[in-house]
């Protein structure tokens, strides 16, 4: 393992930025100091004007394998996600077939180890009829991120509207318990009146009407209820709409809460106006809505009702995405641009740098227990980014690493631009280089 010595760089860490000397050895943050003397062997790299960040953990992605290959993989979306400053993410289990069993969720695992570029967790899913399998995850509480529960539409057959299921859930799970909350009821009735009204001339536009406040909220305050009754630990993810922030707290420190919440960048960045010109492209569950939610929700970051910014990444292909909005399926590809769109709205002014770091890298390594991840400490993984806040990132077809080849931030033109990427110490990312010669690790955390 090469190490490294990165001199003179702005580092951005637990609210704070200041310039010093990073150390990395043997795969983790071996000194932060001014003026470091190292021994040994060690590529020095020169951080002058740039900014070091901890890698990006996001929460809640779609690599599609197995079964759905065509979309994604693991190994490409996990090399999108380290071009992009995410060094470990943890992945959904609405694969083909769902990982709804020890035995498949374990499939995934080998497939992150045989081929993930960046670290790698996998949630146990959750149907109407496999809540034994679910709660034999208690026994991997310090391997396995959590379990995941579809309380709207999903594919296959991981929709959760079974209440007795969720009592069993939510009173004997041990881990982390992760919900996409939208009501069935509510959604079915609101596609059918719409059906009704204009037949087969459904467009994108009608998505956040069907998918409406009322379906998030309503989901989302029958999984408040279920956690605080069992006193179940309870993470609802997407969180899309100005009502639901009612649901959520800021009077306690992220480490002590029992009910946390997620928002994605495209409802931080897109609204229903944008409908217009993206179409089906931004077309995701839960809807993208009217303006005043994405207003709502940049108030809920920022005073920390919401916990974490992640990318729900879900690319299909652009075939697929062509069809006409009721056959086209819904999803974005998002995770090799979160932390450039996030860094863009700092040089906006709409957030600080260190709140970026804070919500995509601090948060959800408290959130979900993450062992030695998430801050630049010494001791911890050398999972971090090299950031150049002068420099540029045009995406165009040549540059984008997702398998779908499309992203609705092509000629987009970012005003910074992520230069290294280390993987647990491994500099998996370099200026536009990457070497795969070592692989991520399975996340651990604790328990």
């Amino acid at each position: 393992m090469q190490n490294y010595l990165i001199r003179n760089i702005s580092v951005v860490n637990e609210g704070r930025t200041t310039v010093q000397d990073v150390l990395i050895s043997n795969n983790r943050i071996e000194k932060i100091a001014s003026n470091i003397t190292a021994s040994g062997n060690y590529t020095e790299i020169n951080g002058e004007g740039k900014h070091l960040l901890p890698g990006v953990i996001d929460d809640q992605v779609h690599f599609r394998e197995p079964g759905l290959t065509e979309k994604a993989t693991i190994y490409t979306e996990a090399r999108a996600a380290v071009a992009g400053g995410t060094t470990s993410f943890m992945e959904m289990p609405n694969t083909k077939p769902a990982a709804l069993t020890q035995e498949l969720l374990e499939d995934k695992y080998v497939i992150g180890k045989q081929h993930s570029l960046a670290n790698y967790s996998f949630f146990m899913g959750v149907s109407n009829d496999n809540v034994e399998e679910v709660l034999k995850t208690n026994s991997k509480k310090d391997s396995v991120c959590g379990v995941k529960i579809f309380m709207g539409s999903s594919t296959g057959n991981m929709l959760v509207d079974n209440y007795l299921t969720l009592e069993k859930i939510f009173s004997g799970t041990e881990l982390l318990i992760a919900t996409h909350c939208e009501d069935e009821k509510i959604i079915r009735a609101n596609m059918e009146q719409f059906q009704r009204e204009k037949g087969d001339q459904l467009t994108a536009a009608d998505h956040p009407l069907i998918r409406n406040v009322e379906a998030c909220f309503e989901s989302s305050w029958t999984a408040v209820q279920f956690a605080k009754k069992h006193d179940a630990r309870l993470h609802i993810l997407h969180i899309s709409t100005a009502k639901e922030l009612q649901l959520f707290s800021n009077m306690m420190p992220l480490a002590d809460k029992r009910i946390t919440a997620e928002v994605c960048v495209h409802h931080l960045h897109f609204t229903a106006d944008d409908y217009a010109q993206y179409g089906n492209l931004i077309k995701c569950n839960p809807a993208i809505k009217a303006p005043e939610n994405k207003t709502a929700l940049w108030q809920g970051l920022l005073d920390d009702r919401l916990d974490i910014i992640a990318t729900d990444h879900a690319p299909h292909t652009w075939a697929e995405k062509q069809q006409p909005y009721l056959q086209a399926p819904s999803g974005v590809p998002l995770v090799q641009h979160s932390l450039l769109l996030m860094l863009e709205y700092a040089r906006q002014g709409a957030i600080s740098i260190e709140k970026v770091v804070e919500k995509m890298s601090h948060a959800p390594a408290i959130c979900f227990n993450i062992k030695e991840r998430g801050f630049l400490r010494e001791g911890y993984f050398a999972d971090c980014v090299i950031v150049d806040l002068q420099g540029n990132t045009s995406v165009n077809k040549q540059n984008i690493y997702y398998k779908c080849g499309w992203s609705p931030f092509d000629g987009h033109t970012f005003p910074a631009a992520i230069t290294h990427t280390f993987v647990s110490g491994h500099l998996a990312y370099n200026n536009g280089k990457f070497d795969e010669s070592v692989k991520g690790k399975r996340l651990a955390f604790n328990s």
